[in-house]
Parts: structure tokens; C-alpha cells; sequence
């Protein structure tokens, strides 16, 4: 890849601070080599053939991430299709739905369920475009939860890399655990409760034990995996998932104030997948699926807002696949509308899903030495921060140096 300069920038670091006007990045084998006023760089001789971007009316922004997307899915699919599809269709279907997704400016993606280690080593040898993904592979989930996609006798619906693995006792976890790991898991995701979608368990409850959860979650520590991620809605569930020691809660929808506090105190994130919440319900949704979200969907918003208001760390996430991939940044706007400011979503989507991640000396934040992800875009992420989840909103895409679109192209998802 040819050195770039991106030239007279507003710039968003994800720093925390303001944002900075006139700024010259200077990318050279895939990081950022320089960061400094316009004008004011010293080009050494040897890039003197650098590729220049004029970035005037742009502001750059790190590569964003979606920490809870499902490749492999998407949502007009029916059950019975998606029980019955040959596994090649589901992976022939991800590969437009992650180039959506990178082109929304989404850079880096953590796949909860569905995605193998074949997905993640393609994009990272750019077998295809996408964003870089960590996977959890599989949800973990008990008898009869959130992930036990099994018929009443007992019959397996879905044998696939995705499908649920199922435990009942915490020394079954930690060999269910260790099988995921085996299978090149970098994270590990549990049901801590019931979900909407599944028929024999509920969002209050039916989810793991916390003594099974704390089995998984010393199991990944361990082992050196980035940590446990808990499919959570119902307070009971968010709770014991929290005490257990999970790094993050997926959706948490009805989370008390108590819980609020000790995931403040722990640093527990919370990754919300508001897209998901306020999606609409299909009109061929089965009646106890209606129900449960009508029942959920009414408090959730409250208590979301609750814990945004509290303080509790952020990532982004949308639960794409269950919602539209490369609407992505939708989740920005409604992180605002439930009480954050533009500049903390941006972070959510950015620093604090790098710091969840464990990549935060990488990418996340626009500093010298960090991989050269950036986006930039005419719309004023701090102004209009809905605008964002608008096709073509991303004028200019880099990912480790590489520029995946610039500013003349038009983009087609």
C-alpha cells in the first residue's frame, strides 16, 4: 500500500477531547505516521510519491465497530429456511453482508453466533471485504433456553457452527467452554436468560445458573480469552451474569438500578443492540413472540436510558442479522435518542468498543503508532448524528492503510 496523506481534516481522535480543524494524517505501512496541523508535516523523501487526499469538509472519525452483529443471518429469513439451508448458502450470503457492513464504516466486528474461524481468517487475509471480526462461534445456553434449538423430543433443528451448545452443570460448561476455544473462540457467549425468539424460555429468565456462568467465565479467563459476552434482558439474569463476572451484557433491557451500580463498580460494558429493540415486528411473528416483545419494549427503553444516564460504559452494537447489515450506524442516532451525547455514541462506537475488544492499543483512537482505521464523512457526526445510518454517508474508508473507498467513488452496498 502506498504512504497517504489525508489533508486539512476535522478531526475526531475519540480522545475524549474536542474536535480539531486543519489536520494533516499521514499514513505509512498500514499505521498512522504523523498527525499535525495542515501544512506543517515534513514529508521525508521516500514518500514522496504518497497518495493525497484532500479531506476539506470531511471529518475523520476512527473505524467504527458493531460489537454484536450475526454475519451469516439476515432478516427476512424464515425459520424453516434457516434451519433447512445448506451451510455454503449462509456463507455465500455473508460475504455482500460484511462489505455492507464495511462500507457503513465499520471496520472491526464481533460475530456472536454463527461465524467459524473461516470467516475471520478470509477477511483478515482479504480473501473478501469486511471488517475485522472476532467470533464467539456459538451462544452456550441450557436445556431448554435462549439457543437450544432442539424439538421437544429432543431432535437437533440445527446442527450448524452456529447452533446452540448446550450444558447443564458447570463442569459440562467448562467442556463446552474449552470446545468453543478449541474451535479458535475469542470470545465466549452465554445465555444468561431466555430470549423473545425462543420458543421454551423467557426474557425474565431460563438462562444459565450463576455458578454455571462463573464456570465459563474462569474457564475463557483462563485460557486467555478476551472475555465472556451474556445474552441478558431480564434483571434477574443481568444480575447473576454481572456477579458471575462477564465483560459484557448483550441487550440488558430491563436492568434494575441495583445492577446498574455493580456494573458501574465492575466495569461491566453494556452493549444495548437498540436497532434490535425498536425494530418492527414482522407481521408473520408467531403470538407468543409478539407478546414477550410487547412486554419487554415497554419498560426497556426506561431502563436503558437509566443506565445511560448512570454512567455505565457503552459499546456499540446492533445485533445485524436480526436487523439490516450496513445500517449499522443507525444504533448512533438511538444511542442519542436514549440520553447520550453525539460525542459519547461516537466513543461507544469507537474507544469503548476498542477497550471491550482488548484492542485499544491498536485501533479505536487516531494516534501515532495505532493501525490507519479511519473513516470520513461530510456529515457532521456531532450535529446530525442520525445522518450517519444514510447510504453513502462515509466518504472515505481506510482499514490498516488500505483505502477501501475515497471520497470521488461512489459507493454501492
Amino acid at each position: 500500500m502506498p504512504p497517504l496523506l489525508i489533508a486539512n481534516a476535522r478531526m475526531i481522535d475519540a480522545l475524549g477531547g474536542e474536535p480539531r480543524d486543519g489536520q494533516d494524517i499521514l499514513v505509512d505501512d498500514g499505521t498512522i505516521a504523523a498527525i499535525a496541523p495542515t501544512g506543517s508535516l515534513t514529508i521525508a523523501e521516500g514518500l514522496s510519491s504518497l497518495e493525497r487526499i484532500d479531506a476539506r469538509g470531511l471529518t475523520v472519525m476512527p473505524g467504527l465497530f458493531d460489537c454484536h452483529i450475526h454475519a451469516s443471518t439476515t432478516p427476512d429469513q424464515g425459520a424453516l429456511e434457516g434451519i433447512t439451508e445448506a451451510e455454503s448458502a449462509k456463507t455465500l450470503r455473508a460475504v455482500p453482508q460484511l462489505r455492507a457492513t464495511l462500507m457503513a464504516g465499520v471496520t472491526t466486528a464481533r460475530d456472536l453466533a454463527g461465524a467459524d474461524s473461516g470467516f475471520r481468517d478470509s477477511l483478515e487475509a482479504g480473501v473478501i471485504p469486511g471488517p475485522r471480526l472476532l467470533i464467539a462461534l456459538r451462544i452456550l445456553s441450557i436445556t431448554g433456553g435462549h439457543g437450544d434449538s432442539r424439538a421437544v423430543n429432543g431432535l437437533a433443528l440445527d446442527s450448524g457452527p452456529g447452533a446452540g451448545a448446550i450444558a447443564d452443570s458447570p463442569q459440562e460448561f467448562v467442556r463446552i467452554t474449552r470446545e468453543a476455544i478449541r474451535e479458535g473462540a475469542d470470545w465466549i457467549k452465554i445465555a444468561a436468560t431466555g430470549g423473545m425468539g425462543s420458543p421454551r424460555s423467557h426474557p425474565e429468565g431460563g438462562g444459565l445458573s450463576e455458578s454455571e456462568m462463573r464456570a465459563v467465565v474462569d474457564e475463557a479467563k483462563r485460557h486467555g480469552i478476551a472475555g465472556v459476552a451474556a445474552h441478558a434482558i431480564g434483571a434477574a439474569g443481568i444480575a447473576a451474569a454481572v456477579r458471575a463476572g462477564v465483560r459484557s451484557i448483550e441487550h440488558g433491557y430491563l436492568v434494575d438500578d441495583e445492577t446498574i451500580e455493580a456494573m458501574i463498580e465492575r466495569g461491566t460494558v453494556l452493549v444495548p443492540t437498540l436497532s434490535t429493540l425498536t425494530r418492527a415486528v414482522s407481521p408473520t411473528a408467531a403470538p407468543w413472540v409478539v407478546a414477550k416483545r410487547r412486554r419487554t419494549v415497554e419498560r426497556a427503553g426506561e431502563r436503558i436510558s437509566a443506565a445511560l444516564a448512570a454512567g455505565v460504559q457503552v459499546a456499540l452494537g446492533t445485533d445485524a442479522g436480526i436487523v439490516p447489515h450496513g445500517d449499522n450506524l443507525r444504533e448512533l442516532g438511538l444511542l442519542v435518542d436514549h440520553g447520550l451525547t453525539p460525542m459519547q455514541a461516537i466513543l461507544a462506537g469507537t474507544a469503548n468498543a476498542a477497550r471491550l475488544n482488548g484492542l485499544d492499543d491498536e485501533v479505536g483512537t487516531l494516534e501515532v503508532g495505532k493501525r490507519a482505521d479511519l473513516v470520513a464523512t461530510r456529515v457532521d457526526p456531532l450535529g446530525d448524528i442520525h445522518s450517519l445510518a444514510t447510504p453513502h454517508a462515509m466518504s472515505l474508508i481506510v482499514q490498516a492503510g488500505d483505502v477501501i473507498t475515497r471520497p470521488s467513488e461512489t459507493v454501492t452496498r
